[in-house]
Order: structure tokens, then C-alpha cells, then sequence
């Protein structure tokens, strides 16, 4: 029960990060009046479990009407950058203290956070990059170049950051969560390997276009097997406490 609430609440955490990021960069270009005014949406059930009502609340067509497109694309981007990328580097730093202080429970919810993270840095590139719409959509719009520039510079960072989450934090947060519970392992795993590459992964493949359709085809039918596979092989040697700082 405890590890669906943390699930839960850090999908919840990692979407309004997002969202507010957005926001609050608007906000501070001076091109929304409160920073807390989202669309909150509705009551529903698929709102309360997925936030899936809510959203930034920023109408960019005054922007790019006014001329200052390269604005709109920072308030368009923020979202993953800002907001993810913050969240991404403090869920690892409070992941790692929580370690520190044998610290299980506060430990595996600031893994959730983190994966919550990598899953948006997933989502956004590569797979919305080449979108026919919505945030790098108006990403590659506002700053005039093409979605390969964007994938280059977002990709390169993003797709580090995955590649250490996968073979650093995963192998040691299965060690240091479920010691001596092979079982509880398999399902860490699995779950995180089917948030990062289906449920993040496969978010473009309806309603994006033909290359976003691809991309999460290929993230949940090809990606999520063969990570899943090397995860659950990979050895997962447990370094001293003291020694868990991420030195690389």
C-alpha cells in the first residue's frame, strides 16, 4: 500500500513540477498575470489518478503574435527542462541522503520521483520531439530551427541521465530497498521499466503523428523487453553507505 500511494504521489508531483514550470516562466516573461492559475480541470477519477485535466493554463498565440517566438519556445520547453530537470537532480540527491540514513521508505519515494523524471525526459524527447503539435512542437516553432536541433541538444543530456538512472540507481535501489527479496526485486523492475518505456514511452503513439507513433512503438515493443531483460540480469553490487554519493 505504501508503494502505491509513493506511486502515485510522485506521478502526481512530477506532472504539476511540470506544469508550474511552464507557469511560472510565463509568469516571469511577464506573459500571465499568477503563476498558480492552471487548468485544474475537473472532479473526475482519471483527473484525480492521472492529472489528466490539468494543464499550463498559457496561451501562446499572443506570444508568437506579438513576435517573440524564441520566448514562447523557453515557456514551451520549461516544462521537461525546468521542472523535470529539477526534480530529475534533487529525487537523486535526496535519494542518495535517504541512503545515507538507512532510510528505506523516504529512499524508494524519491526513486519514484526520479523515475517519474527520466520517464518525462523519455516522453518528450525522442518521442514528442518530431510531434505535429504541443510542447517541442512549439519548441521547434518559437526558436525557428529543426526537431533534429532539438533532439541533439535535449537528447545527448536526457539520454545520459536515463543511461545512469538505468545502470547506476535501479541496480542499487533493488539491492538497498529489497536486500534479500529477489521476488520484491522482479517487481521494482518491472514496474520501472513499464513506467519509463510504456507508460512514458509509449505516450505518443496516438494523436502526435507518424514519427511520434513510431518512436513509442518502438519504446514499448522493443525498448521495454530488452531493458526489462538486462535489468533483471544485471549483477547489483552494493556499494558501502559511505561510498553511495554517486561519485560519477
Amino acid at each position: 500500500m505504501l508503494a502505491i500511494l509513493q506511486h502515485w504521489l510522485a506521478h502526481a508531483l512530477g506532472y504539476m513540477v511540470h506544469e508550474y514550470a511552464h507557469s511560472f516562466t510565463a509568469w516571469l516573461l511577464h506573459f500571465k498575470a499568477n503563476p498558480l492559475a492552471l487548468d485544474y480541470g475537473h472532479i473526475t477519477l482519471d483527473n484525480i489518478l492521472f492529472q489528466e485535466d490539468i494543464d499550463e493554463n498559457v496561451d501562446y498565440g499572443p506570444i508568437f503574435a506579438a513576435g517573440h517566438g524564441y520566448l514562447a519556445a523557453l515557456i514551451a520547453v520549461a516544462g521537461v527542462l525546468i521542472g523535470n530537470g529539477l526534480s530529475y537532480l534533487l529525487s537523486r540527491l535526496l535519494y542518495a541522503r535517504a541512503q545515507m540514513k538507512e532510510s528505506r521508505v523516504w529512499a524508494m519515494f524519491f526513486f519514484w520521483i526520479c523515475v517519474m523524471s527520466v520517464g518525462n525526459f523519455l516522453s518528450y524527447v525522442p518521442v514528442h520531439t518530431f510531434a505535429t503539435h504541443a510542447d517541442l512542437a512549439t519548441t521547434v516553432q518559437g526558436f525557428g530551427v529543426s526537431a533534429w536541433m532539438i533532439a541533439v541538444v535535449l537528447g545527448v543530456p536526457f539520454a545520459i541521465a536515463i543511461w545512469h538512472f538505468l545502470t547506476r540507481m535501479l541496480p542499487d535501489a533493488k539491492v538497498f530497498l529489497f536486500q534479500q527479496e529477489p521476488v520484491s526485486q522482479g517487481v521494482l523492475i518491472l514496474l520501472t521499466t513499464d513506467l519509463i518505456f510504456v507508460f512514458f514511452g509509449g505516450s505518443g503513439i496516438r494523436n502526435y503523428g507518424s514519427a511520434s507513433h513510431w518512436l513509442s512503438a518502438f519504446s514499448k515493443y522493443v525498448l521495454s523487453p530488452v531493458i526489462t531483460v538486462f535489468s533483471l540480469q544485471q549483477s547489483a553490487h552494493r556499494w558501502p553507505i559511505r561510498e553511495r554519493l554517486y561519485r560519477s
